[in-house]
């Protein structure tokens, strides 16, 4: 879930912590990166796609799944988010069955 605030003005301040953890297992181990956007910059590899789909979703890190065809492999993977987009405070949370199921609910976000 993300939470946002009240409406910031144009052209506020983006700066997000991004992180992906695979809890337990084989595939245990986490990442981590930092996103900025206006202009697109941070650590993460695909900065301007990921601040152009956060654009595109009005601050949103989760969508309706792609339609890419994913497994049923259970490697459980959390993605976090924290910071601020636009100005405002935006936290967001959410575990998935594994990374392609993320993949198909984030877009390029947690992408890294």
């Amino acid at each position: 879930m993300v939470a946002l605030m009240p409406a910031a003005p144009p052209g506020a301040e983006t700066s997000l912590r991004l992180s992906v953890t695979h809890p337990g297992g084989g595939t245990s181990g986490s990442r981590t990166v930092t996103l900025r956007c206006g202009p697109p910059g941070g650590e993460h590899p695909e900065a301007a796609r990921a601040c152009l789909e956060l654009e595109g979703s009005g601050g949103r890190f989760e969508h309706r799944p792609d339609g890419r065809m994913c497994t049923a492999v259970h490697a459980p993977v959390v993605a976090r988010a924290e910071g601020r987009w636009k100005g405002r405070p935006a936290r967001f949370q959410a575990e998935y069955g594994n990374d392609c199921v993320m993949l198909s609910r984030t877009g390029t976000v947690f992408a890294f």
